[in-house]
């Protein structure tokens, strides 16, 4: 337990945020990490993460559909 409570305390790194924030988008984000998340991240963190992953989601949806219409002559 002792070794579980040192760890609590540990602010998540960016990979760490990056995943649940990946994980989220997914739908399969795990109730005990969706429960570290929340007791040991800073919103603004997972806020600003997701802001620019769904910046990347829309460009590269933007792109894709460019690219299919370009391809098929429209």
């Amino acid at each position: 337990m002792e070794a579980e409570n040192g760890n609590e305390k540990k602010a998540p790194s960016f990979f760490s945020v990056l995943g649940s924030v990946l994980a989220s988008m997914f739908g399969v984000q795990s109730n005990r990490k969706r429960e570290q998340d929340f007791t040991h991240g800073k919103p603004s963190q997972y806020i600003i993460i997701g802001l620019l992953m769904t910046g990347v989601f829309i460009l590269t949806i933007w792109g894709l559909v460019s690219l299919v219409m370009k391809l098929s002559g429209v």
